[in-house]
């Protein structure tokens, strides 16, 4: 069992920020493993279910999910019923002269070091898809 959580600084609007991010037509563009989402109705955790495709330690995974937004708070959670209890939440803070991204997961899984490496994946990836690609200049 674990619960991970990954914070990171984005130069962008917090309420922009947190409408993108929340489009679930937006979601493979910034999860890691995630290739497909899409809205598939309502959902008996009160928000929306999602139907989603993935690409996990390269086994391919397509399932049912749920998620909520709550804009007022810049919140999005989530989760997938199965044995692996998989529930997680993104909220967008004001933080500057941009925005703080914290990303928290729980699962039943046991695999530490591949979850937190999926995590700072996908903040990387919401840096550069808000922000652009980092160019090294050396």
């Amino acid at each position: 069992m674990g619960d991970y959580e990954h914070t990171a600084t984005v130069t962008a609007d917090p309420d922009e920020l947190f409408d993108y991010l929340s489009d679930v037509h937006n979601l493979p563009d910034y999860f890691a493993t995630m290739r497909e989402a899409e809205l598939t109705g309502a959902s008996s955790h009160g928000g929306e279910e999602v139907h989603v495709v993935a690409e996990v330690e390269g086994a391919h995974r397509e399932g049912e999910a749920w998620m909520t937004r709550d804009a007022e708070r810049r919140t999005l959670t989530w989760g997938s019923e199965g044995p692996n209890g998989y529930r997680g939440d993104l909220r967008v803070e004001p933080a500057g002269d941009g925005s703080e991204v914290t990303v928290r997961l729980h699962t039943e899984r046991a695999d530490g070091p591949g979850i937190r490496a999926g995590l700072e994946r996908t903040l990387t990836s919401i840096k550069e898809k808000v922000e652009g690609p980092v160019v090294d200049g050396s």
